[in-house]
C-alpha cells in the first residue's frame, strides 16, 4: 500500500524504521510496513512534532498511541503473512491496525474497541489514508469478535489479566496470540502463545512491558 501525501515526512519515517530494525532484529517485511504508515496522521495536531520519536504519545480519554518500536516487535513476534486473519483487541487511533494491514491485507484485519469516540475517530482515519478495509467494532475486547472467527493471530493493545478465553477460542489451532499479561506489584509481560490442537496454550515470555489497562 502507498499512503503518500503531501508533507508525508517519509524521510522521517524511513529514518525511524531502520533504527527501530537495528535495534530489534525485526524483519524485513515489518520494517517496511513501518515505513509505509505515516504516524504523524494518527496523533493530534499538536504531538505531530513528536510523532516519529520513538515513544508512546497521548491519544485521548487517557490512551496511548504505542512507542513504534513495540508495534513492529509484536508484528515481528507474531509473524503476520499476507492473507492472515488478525484480530486486534484495542484500536486506539489506529496506528497499529495500519501497520497489521500492511502486513496482512486491510481486509483481513478486524479491530475491537471499548472507547466509542475512538473508535469513530479511528474508522475515520483509517478511510482517509486509504485502509478503509480494516473493520473497526466497538464493543469489549474480552468478547472477541465471533463473526469473523477463526484467526489465524490475535494480540491485545492493552494489559489484560489473562489471555480472554473467547479470544483464544476465537483463533484457530496452530494459531498465535500475543498480550501483555499482568503479574504481581503491576508488571506487565509481554507474552507469546500457540493454541495447541486441544485448544490449549503453548507460552513464551518476551520481557517486561508497560500498557495502558484493558477497559470494560
Amino acid at each position: 500500500m502507498t499512503h503518500d501525501a503531501p508533507r508525508n515526512r517519509r524521510d522521517e519515517r524511513e529514518r525511524l524504521a531502520k533504527t527501530v530494525a537495528a535495534r530489534n532484529g525485526i524483519d524485513d517485511r515489518v520494517q517496511s510496513a513501518l515505513e509505509s504508515v505515516p504516524r504523524h496522521a494518527f496523533v493530534s495536531e499538536d504531538r505531530r512534532i513528536n510523532a516519529y520519536a520513538d515513544r508512546p504519545l497521548p491519544i485521548g480519554n487517557d490512551q496511548t498511541i504505542s512507542a513504534p518500536h513495540m508495534v513492529a516487535v509484536m508484528a515481528d513476534e507474531l509473524a503476520l503473512e499476507s492473507g492472515d486473519a488478525v484480530l486486534e483487541i484495542g484500536t486506539g487511533c489506529g496506528y497499529h491496525a495500519a501497520v497489521t494491514a500492511e502486513l496482512v491485507g486491510a481486509d483481513n484485519v478486524y479491530s475491537v474497541e471499548y472507547d466509542p469516540e475512538l473508535a469513530d475517530d479511528a474508522r475515520g482515519r483509517l478511510a482517509d489514508l486509504g485502509y478503509e478495509a480494516v473493520v473497526v467494532r466497538t464493543g469489549d475486547g474480552r468478547d472477541g469478535w465471533p463473526e469473523h472467527a477463526p484467526y489465524d493471530a490475535a494480540y491485545l493493545t492493552c494489559a489484560a489479566p489473562a489471555f480472554p478465553d473467547p479470544v483464544v477460542e476465537q483463533v484457530r489451532p496452530g494459531g498465535r496470540l500475543l498480550a501483555p499479561l499482568e503479574g504481581g506489584l503491576g508488571s506487565q509481560t509481554l507474552t507469546f502463545a500457540r493454541k495447541r490442537e486441544d485448544g490449549s496454550l503453548e507460552r513464551e515470555e518476551r520481557g517486561a512491558v508497560r500498557f495502558v489497562r484493558m477497559r470494560g
